[in-house]
């Protein structure tokens, strides 16, 4: 079964965290210091938040998949849909442990399908950071697939 990804870039966490709390009528799974996570039921939906740079609003969507086989199926469909991806595996980024596939749809809204192996003890695996020197969870580079041109994200670490 597949989980629904949103992560929004906010510039206020305790503010962001205290508005979705609210709104979702639960508090987070994940709570960091720049970052938090909510994994809801009704609707199905892996919701994060992080202050770590870029500019507010939305960072990426994406389908979080429960095995690597389900993640091979939709990274098959994407190939289908001619869209050049970038291939993440054992990525470490966002507080997790994936692996993963990033496409651009003709928007240029970045989209992740992902497998979540783990937790890793910092935001990207590395050592930890000031959150305005490191921005996570977005392909370094991927496709315009309506214009076949490259999209370069700023400052990814998960590439």
């Amino acid at each position: 079964m597949k989980r629904f990804h949103v992560h929004v870039s906010v510039e206020d966490l305790n503010q962001s965290i205290s508005f979705y709390s609210t709104l979702f009528g639960t508090d987070p799974a994940v709570v960091k210091s720049d970052y938090a996570k909510w994994m809801l039921e009704d609707p199905r939906v892996n919701f994060a938040i992080s202050q770590r740079g870029g500019k507010a609003g939305i960072n990426h969507l994406g389908l979080q998949t429960d095995s690597d086989a389900e993640l091979e199926v939709l990274h098959g469909q994407l190939q289908q849909a001619d869209v050049a991806a970038q291939v993440e595996k054992n990525a470490s980024c966002c507080y997790a442990l994936s692996n993963k596939y990033w496409v651009t749809d003709p928007t240029g809204i970045a989209w992740e399908t992902f497998h979540t192996l783990g937790s890793v003890p910092t935001f990207n695996g590395k050592a930890a950071a000031a959150p305005s020197e490191s921005a996570c969870c977005s392909p370094a580079e991927t496709t315009n697939v309506a214009a076949k041109i490259p999209v370069k994200a700023s400052s990814a670490c998960c590439s």
